[in-house]
């Protein structure tokens, strides 16, 4: 009920999007490395993201 009220930090939201995606893309660079690639693709993307709210801030 409280986390209704609580406002999460677009950069923070980002940030463990970006985490989660690189732990996948390193657990995945053992078995399947296009797949891996992927990932780490999406995350960097995503980094290009929370640079451009840091700098808008």
């Amino acid at each position: 009920m409280l986390k209704l009220f609580k406002t999460q930090d677009p950069a923070k939201k980002l940030q463990k999007e970006y985490e989660k995606l690189k732990k996948e893309a390193y657990e995945l660079s053992h078995t399947d490395r296009k797949a891996s690639d992927a990932l780490t693709a999406k995350a960097e993307e995503i980094w290009k993201k929370i640079e451009a709210l840091k700098e808008s801030k």
